[in-house]
């Protein structure tokens, strides 16, 4: 499929590769200290756009990325998540970035069911991580409702190799289980 068409819905988004136009919402959400604090910290506009890129291009060279996560209710972009997986990274990742105006609202565990099942379904993958910041108590009780569980401390490669993380974890089995039973 094509990332230009790609398009999961679900009751209240819309998951779909990152476009120009989302990049102010983007910018506006990783300026924001307390939304940015685990997902690589605060920063510049111009910052942020060089990892509004590494979305864009990762989508072109791998095939997948996280996705702009839009509320279907207003047409806004609200955050960011889906499959990732750099260079050296621990695992193949499902992670999520909200904007905090998307708190508390199920937002994160909706996108994250879809994501996980176009990951394991679309990509094949057997495995998927996500890698938690151990102070970060709001994505470990959402990793714990997906099913996931900690397998302790992880290594993420330059520039966050001195940030501390927990590697959370399922298989696409116990995944496929658990989604059998709900």
């Amino acid at each position: 499929m094509d990332s230009d068409s790609l398009r999961i819905e679900t009751e209240r988004l819309i998951l779909r590769p990152p476009r120009a136009e989302d990049f102010d919402a983007y910018a506006a959400n990783m300026a924001d200290a307390q939304a940015a604090q685990f997902i690589g910290g605060q920063q510049s506009r111009a910052a942020a756009w060089r990892g509004f890129l590494t979305l864009a291009g990762a989508w072109s060279i791998q095939g997948f990325a996280m996705f702009s996560v839009i509320e279907k209710s207003s047409g806004e972009w609200i955050g960011r998540l889906g499959p990732w997986h750099p260079v050296d990274w621990p695992g193949t990742e499902v992670g999520w970035g909200l904007a905090r105006a998307a708190w508390g609202k199920g937002y994160a565990l909706e996108g994250c069911i879809a994501a996980i099942d176009w990951a394991f379904d679309r990509l094949g993958w057997s495995e998927m991580i996500h890698s938690i910041h151990p102070d970060n108590h709001a994505s470990q009780m959402l990793a714990k409702r997906l099913g996931s569980t900690c397998r302790g401390p992880g290594k993420l490669p330059a520039p966050y190799e001195d940030s501390p993380n927990d590697i959370w974890a399922q298989t696409r089995e116990q995944w496929r289980k658990r989604r059998a039973q709900s």
